[in-house]
Order: structure tokens, then C-alpha cells, then sequence
């Protein structure tokens, strides 16, 4: 390929760092190996024959291919630590599948995951104790990347018909919670009443009090599903629900493994079907 490009041996052996006569022997036993001339030459002019065109083609899909391979080989693995944040309804979902892609490209790298609300996750990376976050967007907040949205209902034991007359008996995550906020800003912009019966750390702990009869939980995405609940009989009479948009969230210093991980989340498509149970 280089004495193609130069049309000159001498000039090719000075980009190769090799003599004239070290070419010209290459070039021999390559023209030997083959059992076709590849170069007419004379003491003028160097040039391609037909055969040496179409080595030339074979050449440069080879020696792109190696750089490749000693590309792969030559880079340092990733290696460090990614203290990954999440709220506990997209831990249920979509996250291990990223997980397991991560984990699988870059086994060196440690992963320190965090489950809470994505409102505690906001204060636990802005004190730097945490290197990202998914969650939810918070109200008013334009940070981040936006991965995916999720549809938001009303929940309750299957076959629950709540009594509008009456203030809405509500399952909440605690503060801070951006879920909990959508939701009573909902309830106060209609005029609906409420009253608090339950309170949860965690969105398990809220569908384990609705399915006990408690109330009505908290909105979640589709794929945080739950046996023995369901959607209210009555729930069109309910103020309805924006959907909440779930982002992906750095710090403003990420290390290399802390922002691989990023860009998988960013690349990833997380809206899929990952129906949980």
C-alpha cells in the first residue's frame, strides 16, 4: 500500500523506515506468494497492474482490521468504581438489562448502586455522594437526559370503587418524592380532597399497603406492575394524571467508567417491554 501511494520504492522504504532493497525484496515475495506480478516498473515509472489493484483493495480491508484488533487489545481495560443511583420503580424495570450490558463490557469496574426516591437522589448527588442518578425529572428541573416516559394511573386492590364523596385515602412515597408532588398538585389544582393513610419509603411498600386495602397508591410506570392491583373502577372520575419523564442525571466531574455507564443509558431504549410482575 505505501509504495502504491508514493509510486516509488526509495520513498516508500523512507516512510517504512526500511532500505530500497528491503521494499523491493517484500514486494518480490509478495508477488512470489500470490504467483502474480502486482507492479510494472522500469527506471522511470512505478504503477499497479490489474492483479496489484485488486491486492491493494484485499490490503487495505486487511491492515484496517488489524488496526482494529490492536486497537482492542492495546487499550487498558476500564477499571474504577460507578456509584449509580436509581429510584426504586426503574430498578424494578429497565435497569437490570443496562446493568447487564455494562457489567458484561467492562468487568473491572465496580458498581456501587443506591435505591431511593429520586428526590433523595437529587440531594445525594449534588453532595457529590453518588456519581448519577435515574429517576424522575423533578418539577421545574431541566438537568439531565431524558431516557423515557412513563404512563401514570391511579392503583388499587382490584375491584376497589372509591367513595368521591369522601376524601381520597392515599398511599404516598415519603418526601422528598417527585412522584408525590405530581400527585397532590393534581388533587389540589381539581379541588379534590385527600387524606393520607399510609406513607412508604419505597414504591414496594406502597403496593404492599394497597393490596392489603389500605387506599389507593401512588402512580407508577406500566412496567412496575403488581399482582392484585389494578386501576380503579371509577378512576375516570379522578383528576387525570401527567406522565412522569424519566432522565438520567451526571454529576458535573464523571469518571471514565462513570461516563461510559452514561452513555449507555443515554444509547439504551428503555421505554422497551419490560413488563414486570
Amino acid at each position: 500500500m505505501t509504495v502504491a501511494a508514493c509510486h516509488s520504492f526509495t520513498e516508500a522504504g523512507r516512510r517504512l523506515d526500511l532500505t530500497q532493497s528491503s521494499v523491493s525484496e517484500h514486494v518480490r515475495r509478495l508477488e512470489a506468494s500470490v504467483g502474480r506480478r502486482l507492479f510494472v516498473r522500469d527506471t522511470h515509472s512505478l504503477a499497479l497492474t490489474p492483479d496489484g489493484e485488486a491486492m491493494l483493495a484485499h490490503a487495505s480491508v486487511i491492515l484496517h482490521a488489524l488496526a482494529r484488533a490492536e486497537s482492542q487489545f492495546r487499550t487498558p481495560r476500564l477499571k474504577g468504581r460507578v456509584r449509580l443511583g436509581s429510584s426504586d420503580d426503574v430498578a424494578l424495570g429497565p435497569l437490570p438489562t443496562v446493568l447487564a450490558a455494562f457489567r458484561d463490557a467492562h468487568p473491572d469496574v465496580e458498581l456501587e448502586i443506591t435505591i431511593g426516591m429520586t428526590g433523595k437522589l437529587y440531594e445525594l448527588l449534588d453532595a457529590g455522594s453518588i456519581d448519577l442518578l435515574v429517576g424522575k425529572r423533578r418539577l421545574g428541573d431541566q438537568r439531565g437526559v431524558p431516557l423515557f416516559t412513563g404512563r401514570l394511573e391511579w392503583l388499587a386492590r382490584a375491584g376497589t370503587l372509591v367513595d368521591l364523596t369522601q376524601p381520597l385515602p392515599l398511599i404516598l412515597v415519603a418526601e422528598p418524592s417527585v412522584t408525590r408532588a405530581v400527585v397532590l398538585d393534581a388533587l389540589a389544582e381539581a379541588g379534590f380532597s385527600w387524606q393520607v393513610v399510609c406513607t412508604s419509603s419505597s414504591h414496594a411498600g406502597c403496593i404492599a399497603a394497597a393490596r392489603g386495602g389500605l387506599g389507593v397508591t401512588t402512580v407508577r410506570p406500566p412496567y412496575l406492575a403488581a399482582r392484585g392491583l389494578a386501576p380503579l373502577l371509577n378512576a375516570a372520575s379522578l383528576p387525570a394524571l401527567p406522565s412522569m419523564e424519566f432522565i438520567a442525571l451526571a454529576a458535573k466531574r464523571l469518571s471514565r467508567p462513570a461516563s461510559t455507564l452514561l452513555q449507555l443509558l443515554h444509547d439504551s431504549d428503555l421505554r422497551g417491554s419490560w413488563i414486570g410482575e
